[in-house]
């Protein structure tokens, strides 16, 4: 039974999806995070944090790395280690360190920090020569005002260093410019504290339906899982409203698809883990919208599991002990698997959503889950933001997203100031 260290989590679907792994593989794991409450105050309401199910959870500073390095090496020696993860984005690079630094198995930690940055994933996918939009990087307003008129509007404005869409917004002209510049520029400290990247991505913006390409790479092999289709919504337009999997792909596409990701990741050297490569399927081809070294979040890898039957939380610790994982699929009877995500209407406290028992009777629901009364919604600008989702699977195609959508439109959001002065 080999021990992991899991070094923080994002708090949704991942922190679950990756213990529920790490439990099924036969393995156990020691949990470290500088903030305890911060999973504390996210557990269900009806059972502890699964990351609490730790064998050991241990708390400290997670944003020092030379401390962190420090720490880590005296734990290491008590309860040693066989390999060392992470499900946050904010602490990929910090994973990477402490596996070198450990001598554990790991991607090399400078491709990680490129893959991660998008900025630095841009100049380095523009060496290799892989597909993408135009861009620039730069820093202050100046300089981010002549960069736009460069590339031209209406363009694509990005922080180079956060996720889940935070911050991204497409802009038409300079006083929209200026608006997405403060804003950013006005979340200096992520939501982890860690001190953030003062540089903004400006990039050519893509037309074309977004799909994802789920890959693992081991031995600098890299192989494709498959690839995942993407709705867009929300007040930016890149907000995910849900996922599809398999992508209905014309299988020639699909093969560009998968290769174009694919130089990606050997652009940013990307050479042991899995991955999830966003792009656009333009009028001139695939073009590469970024690079995230980790398993997709939005339980896209829950999608791939149910229609193929690989785990990727499962692959992804495999590969963080060293060990080779099966990648061979296998016949598990669902041929499409669908999310569909509950987008606030506008922001307010919920009174309720109704609209569930459609969810709850249809027979190709797998789960679902929508906000209790309480729940204070906010704009619909991140996926940080949903009130609810629902997975559905297909037997028999590719119906699944139907499926999904459908029931999510029917849902309904019903706000406390809707009833104010409504009698009792």
């Amino acid at each position: 039974m080999a021990h992991l260290l899991v070094v923080e989590s994002w708090v949704g679907a991942m922190s679950g999806l990756l213990p529920r792994a790490i439990r099924e593989a036969g393995h156990r794991f020691t949990f470290l995070t500088r903030d305890l409450h911060h999973y504390l105050r996210s557990a269900p309401a009806d059972r502890p944090h699964p990351l609490l199910a730790a064998e050991n959870v241990v708390t400290t500073e997670t944003n020092d790395l030379p401390a962190l390095l420090s720490f880590v090496d005296g734990l290491h020696r008590v309860l040693r280690f066989d390999g060392v993860v992470t499900s946050c984005d904010y602490y990929l690079g910090t994973v990477a360190r402490l596996a070198a630094h450990l001598g554990l198995p790991g991607a090399a930690p400078d491709a990680v920090e490129c893959a991660y940055r998008k900025d630095l994933a841009r100049a380095a996918m523009r060496r290799a020569g892989v597909d993408q939009p135009a861009f620039a990087v730069t820093e202050g307003w100046p300089a981010t005002s002549r960069a736009a008129d460069d590339v031209g509007y209406p363009l694509v404005v990005k922080p180079v260093d956060l996720c889940a869409g935070m911050y991204v917004r497409r802009v038409h002209d300079r006083t929209e410019l200026r608006a997405a510049y403060d804003a950013l520029a006005g979340f200096p400290v992520n939501a982890r504290r860690q001190p953030r990247v003062p540089l903004v991505l400006l990039e050519e913006l893509l037309d074309g339906p977004e799909v994802s390409v789920e890959t693992v790479t081991s031995d600098g092999v890299t192989t494709v899982v498959g690839i995942t289709d993407k709705s867009l919504a929300g007040i930016s337009g890149f907000v995910e409203s849900g996922h599809m999997f398999p992508a209905p792909l014309d299988p020639d596409l699909a093969r560009t698809v998968g290769a174009t990701a694919t130089a990606a990741l050997a652009a940013v050297g990307f050479d042991h883990g899995v991955a999830h490569t966003e792009l656009r399927l333009t009028g001139d081809g695939p073009r590469v919208v970024e690079v995230n070294p980790r398993p997709a979040g939005n339980q896209i890898t829950e999608l791939v599991r149910r229609v193929t039957g690989i785990d990727l939380p499962m692959v992804y610790a495999q590969l963080a002990l060293g060990e080779r994982p099966d990648l061979t699929p296998t016949d598990t009877g669902v041929r499409s698997a669908a999310i569909a995500f509950l987008l606030p209407p506008r922001p307010g406290t919920v009174a309720g959503i109704t609209g569930t028992e459609a969810v709850a009777a249809e027979p190709r629901v797998v789960d679902w889950a929508v906000k209790p009364a309480g729940h204070r919604a906010g704009e619909a600008s991140s996926n940080n933001h949903y009130l609810g989702h629902v997975m559905a699977v297909d037997t028999g195609g590719a119906g699944a997203r139907s499926v999904a959508d459908r029931l999510v439109a029917g849902l309904r959001v019903g706000y406390a100031d809707d009833l104010a002065g409504v009698p009792a």
